[in-house]
């Protein structure tokens, strides 16, 4: 969900596009649900065993941990919220 993200925002903010939001926050929630939902299964709230990982590498596995606890999930989700609130929080385009 991020990368389609990042092209829909450029473009949009190049070309002065007032419909932002239309095609961005779906996207955006889109990413941040799933990012919550790989946060609850990387913390263990949400059990492996039912999960579709099974068959190729772990959604649990600990590949990335700064101090402690900052991983790619909570990077994820961190970064989903950001642009959720953002689209959410800004002032429609032409209402400065």
């Amino acid at each position: 969900m991020m990368y389609p993200l990042v092209f829909v925002l450029l473009v949009s903010l190049l070309t002065q596009d007032t419909r932002l939001r239309a095609y961005s926050l779906p996207l955006s929630v889109t990413g941040l649900l799933i990012a919550a939902y790989h946060n609850l299964l990387y913390y263990g709230v949400i059990p492996e065993g039912l999960t579709q990982c099974a068959a190729g590498v772990s959604c649990t596995a600990r590949q990335l941990e700064w101090l402690g606890f900052i991983t790619i999930p909570l990077l994820s989700l961190t970064a989903f919220t950001v642009i959720t609130l953002s689209l959410l929080l800004s002032p429609p385009r032409g209402q400065s």
